[in-house]
């Protein structure tokens, strides 16, 4: 029933910029934390950014620190990561994690978007 949809990936030369979105649909009560991720081909995923529910705190992987920045529009249900001055080794397919409580039964569960590949030329 719930469905994160996103939006934003393509190629761009080093030192451009990108801005991803991820929005979610459905049947929920609340939405918690927001993510992104990365998985570049033949390495782990990990981790590039994090918000927390109301966006007053963030967290960011240290080798975009400085480049990304991670927000959130509670109204859309929206989570966007804006990428500046971009390196090829930020070159990966992005994913949007939230966490999302549909009842009172199940809490929190963890749902992802399907992927953006972002490609970053020199």
């Amino acid at each position: 029933q719930v469905q994160l949809v996103e939006s934003g990936g393509g190629s761009v030369q080093a030192g451009g910029s990108l801005r991803l979105t991820c929005a979610a649909s459905g049947r929920f009560l609340s939405i918690g934390a927001m993510d992104w991720y990365r998985q570049a081909p033949g390495k782990q995923r990990e981790l590039v950014a994090s918000i927390i529910s109301s966006g007053g705190s963030t967290n960011y992987a240290e080798s975009v620190k400085g480049r990304f920045t991670i927000s959130r529009d509670n109204a859309r249900n929206t989570v966007y990561l804006q990428m500046n001055s971009l390196k090829p080794e930020d070159t990966a397919v992005y994913y949007c994690h939230m966490q999302i409580t549909r009842s009172f039964l199940t809490g929190s569960l963890a749902y992802w978007g399907q992927g953006t590949q972002v490609t970053v030329s020199t």
